[in-house]
């Protein structure tokens, strides 16, 4: 293992993340805010550590792909250790701390703050500036930036990026990175510019904008995105949130004028399908049972649908209330999550209809046992060790969960909750159920469940393995 190279890729990164507080330390300075000191002593302490990690020499620029799953656990694992710095000098427990930074670089957005409106502003402001640098993914950024970075840094994307399958943009890796960001600050942008135009505040449509794009769904409000009580305001970060949870190599279709090829797509096809359906069988459900309007049903259904299902985790309404047919369906969709290659959570849906085929193929030769019918996805055939591979990530994803729900209900709490708790959080969801609903936050359970729950985060975002490889013992020789 080249243990150097990976010390001076974890050094950049905090680099990077020191660079990133500046604009929060600037907001806190401009409003003289009670922050400004946890930010200098925050961007000290990390660039230091950046700055000493920079500087030891490596043997080589090689990074092979063990190399690459560890560069990448150990870097989300400092990024969240230092990125808590400004909240634990603002006063949190420093357990607290890590949990919220964790859950705003692995954009889920769970939360402890109970009134984040109360924040000093940098504080908002890097609460939802971690979401948007997470959402792309940290490593992701430093190729864009640092095209020199070493020949295997295309290992590097592939342990971050989610999704059964990865793949390049463009011939080189740096030139892939690049063509990412620039879809992902024009999306931004274009939020951003909207969400003032319909009556949001900047600072406010500037915030919600990184934390829509980033699927994480962190706010400012106290009441998240229903205190604005605005129809267009909702349809605008509706909008958004679904093209966020499309996988970004469609979208880089799209900006080269290659509509055609985007919309054949299988995976964004199903999920667009499963999308409308789970909205129109809720709208269903909420008329029927609560007797709610048409359009009012129709406008919560979409909303909670769209902000669960790319893994968002606004709120408009407290849809812990609702029908429990209607919590089921959403349950499922939190499960499933959004595209591969997006900034959505989940199983992903591409790894859902891999499932699927798989599935239907194993009939298939109950019946037929001399059939020979390989899986195909996109038009292209999946290998045999992807469709095993899915397999693997399925049963680890489920026992995490039931572990992590476990250790949650230590806590004396209900099975709805702690269920929820372990599912929102290994999907990068946000919001739960019962104790944990949309108007509820993480903050009343104990240092030992935040602690399990911040580690299911990354092993979500991460996609489990780049972190269990740390466990094996020969990962660490030479």
């Amino acid at each position: 293992m080249n243990r150097k190279l990976i010390a001076r890729v974890v050094g950049l990164i905090l680099g990077i993340e020191a660079l990133c507080m500046l604009p929060s330390l600037a907001i806190a300075l401009f409003t003289r805010g009670t922050d400004i000191l946890p930010f200098c002593w925050s961007i000290l302490l990390s660039g230091a550590v950046s700055l000493a990690l920079v500087c030891i020499r490596q043997d080589s620029t090689r990074l092979q792909t063990r190399d690459g799953f560890v560069a990448v656990a150990l870097c989300w694992i400092f990024l969240g250790l230092f990125g808590a710095l400004p909240y634990a000098f603002y006063g949190y427990s420093y357990a607290d701390a890590v949990f919220e930074t964790v859950s705003g670089f692995t954009t889920t957005g769970a939360t402890i703050v109970a009134q984040p409106s109360v924040l000093p502003r940098g504080l908002q402001f890097w609460r939802a500036l971690t979401q948007w640098m997470g959402g792309m993914g940290v490593l992701v950024m430093v190729l864009a930036l640092l095209p020199s970075l070493g020949e295997g840094s295309v290992n590097l994307m592939k342990a971050e990026s989610p999704g059964p399958i990865s793949s390049k943009l463009r011939p080189k890796t740096s030139e892939t990175a690049r063509s990412l960001y620039i879809i992902y600050i024009a999306l931004t942008l274009a939020e951003t510019v909207l969400l003032t135009v319909a009556g949001m505040p900047v600072f406010d449509s500037l915030t919600t904008s990184f934390t829509t794009i980033s699927t994480g769904g962190f706010s400012v409000r106290d009441a998240s995105i229903a205190y604005y009580a605005s129809e267009a305001i909702n349809w605008i970060i509706v909008a958004f949130m679904f093209v966020s949870a499309v996988n970004f190599g469609a979208l880089f279709e799209v900006q080269r004028g290659q509509w055609r090829g985007a919309l054949k797509s299988e995976e964004l096809r199903t999920y667009a399908v499963i999308t409308v359906a789970a909205a129109g069988l809720i709208s269903v459900d909420l008329i029927l049972q609560l007797g709610k309007g048409v359009y009012e049903s129709i406008s919560q259904a979409v909303f909670q649908v769209c902000t669960l299902m790319t893994t968002t985790g606004y709120a408009t309404a407290d849809f812990d209330v609702w029908p429990y047919f209607s919590k089921s369906v959403l349950l499922l969709v939190m499960f499933i999550g959004g595209c591969a290659g997006s900034t959505a959570g989940g199983i992903k849906v591409s790894r859902l209809v891999i499932l699927f085929k798989g599935l239907r193929r194993e009939l298939r030769r109950i019946l037929h046992t001399r059939e020979v019918r390989p899986l195909t996805l996109e038009g292209a055939r999946v290998d045999e060790g992807t469709v095993s591979s899915v397999s693997v990530f399925l049963f680890a994803y489920v026992v995490i969960m039931c572990l992590c729900a476990a250790v949650v209900s230590l806590d004396g709490v209900d099975l709805t909750t702690s269920l929820s708790a372990a599912l929102t959080t290994i999907s990068n969801v946000g919001p739960g159920f019962a104790l944990i609903g949309p108007t509820c936050n993480f903050a009343f359970l104990s240092d030992l469940s935040k602690v399990v729950l911040t580690i299911t985060m990354l092993l979500g975002r991460l996609e489990i393995m780049p972190l269990l490889v740390l466990l094996f013992p020969s990962v660490w020789k030479k």
